[in-house]
């Protein structure tokens, strides 16, 4: 079987990382993207690519066309999380945050579709997250990217499968990563008292990510998917009680979804 190349936007860290490695391991050819940081001692080659910046993908999708003539699978990962009451949430905030989750994946696909549409065949995969399924409060304009990801994904796997290119979104539950580490708390948050459990609401989450299942659970579902001719659009993974939450608000009153919500994250 021909080795297939697989394009991982922010593979320096994280689930894009673990992805990396496992396909790396796994006999695929992995390129995975940085924005920034040292690529020394990567088993796999990485490129430098800021999905924020359309120039800087085409050269990177342009670089591995040129070397192996082909893309098989790109993984859509590059992410980052801001946190605050949306209150204290500036335009150019908000805007980064679209900006790098949202539209960092819609440059991906636009620069890579002609390149799968030519081959008649190939896989999308998104990185989306729980968190586009049921919103987290003081997470609001995280999850607006991940609700965007996931319309997004969900049509153009209609636009695309007569192509024979596959799109599938993977949504994790709380991972063991650095965007822990990395989040950026909305810079009006620190002088806004007006939200007393926002605190306590954030320690929670941050706890829960760092209790949560290590990123290779995610690696190893994404290899799964890569072999399966025709796979579903969503797939969640992570903790038995957040993959089971998706189910619950789907058939539960949304009243009763908002109450459990509340008393988990302490906003009663």
């Amino acid at each position: 079987m021909e080795t297939r190349n697989v394009l991982i936007t922010g593979a320096s860290s994280g689930i894009g990382r673990a992805c990396g490695l496992y396909l790396h391991e796994h006999g695929f050819r992995v390129y995975g993207t940085s924005r920034r940081g040292s690529f020394d001692g990567n088993p796999f080659a990485m490129l430098q690519m800021d999905v924020s910046d359309d120039a800087s993908i085409q050269h990177g999708v342009d670089t591995i066309i040129k070397r192996d003539g082909r893309i098989d699978i790109v993984v859509n990962n590059a992410g980052i999380a801001i946190a605050g009451p949306l209150e204290s949430t500036s335009i150019s905030e908000a805007q980064h945050q679209l900006d790098i989750n949202f539209f960092g994946a819609f440059r991906v696909c636009r620069a890579v579709l002609p390149v799968m549409r030519r081959q008649r065949g190939g896989y999308i995969v998104s990185i989306g997250s729980i968190g586009g399924q049921i919103a987290i409060p003081y997470q609001s304009l995280y999850s607006a990217s991940k609700f965007a990801l996931e319309g997004m994904m969900e049509a153009l796997r209609l636009e695309v499968r007569p192509f024979g290119v596959r799109v599938v979104l993977i949504e994790p539950g709380d991972t063991r990563t650095p965007i822990t580490l990395n989040r950026t708390k909305a810079a009006e948050a620190a002088t806004q008292n007006a939200y007393q459990s926002y605190s306590a609401a954030l320690k929670r989450m941050e706890d829960d990510e760092r209790n949560g299942p290590a990123p290779e659970g995610v690696a190893r579902l994404l290899k799964r998917i890569l072999n399966t001719p025709n796979p579903r659009l969503r797939y969640t993974v992570g903790p038995a009680v957040q993959r089971a939450a998706v189910w619950l608000k789907r058939l539960l009153p949304n009243g009763l979804v908002e109450y459990g919500m509340r008393k988990y994250y302490g906003l009663e």
